[in-house]
């Protein structure tokens, strides 16, 4: 397994659930992530992002999008693609 950065963790909105994330790479709604940071890591799968608020299905290097994730993350944490 290979994993990828593909951005960074900028703001957390906790009662959203959401991540937004700029963007070092490309990220596709299916891709599975890894997000690492403060001590802990957990994968999860793209299920839902958007771009100004409105849904996307892909997202290209230099976007700062919102990202809906399984559990709370904080600034500075980095995302990764996870690839077989």
């Amino acid at each position: 397994m290979k994993d990828t950065k593909v951005g960074k963790i900028t703001h957390y909105y906790n009662h959203l659930s959401v991540g937004i994330v700029k963007l070092t790479g490309q990220l596709i709604k299916g891709d599975s992530i890894k997000i690492v940071g403060h001590g802990r890591e957990f994968k999860q799968t793209v299920n839902s992002m958007q771009l100004e608020h409105q849904p996307i299905q892909k997202a290209k290097k230099g976007q700062e999008i919102g990202l809906k994730v399984n559990q709370k993350v904080k600034e500075g944490d980095v995302v990764y693609k996870v690839t077989s």
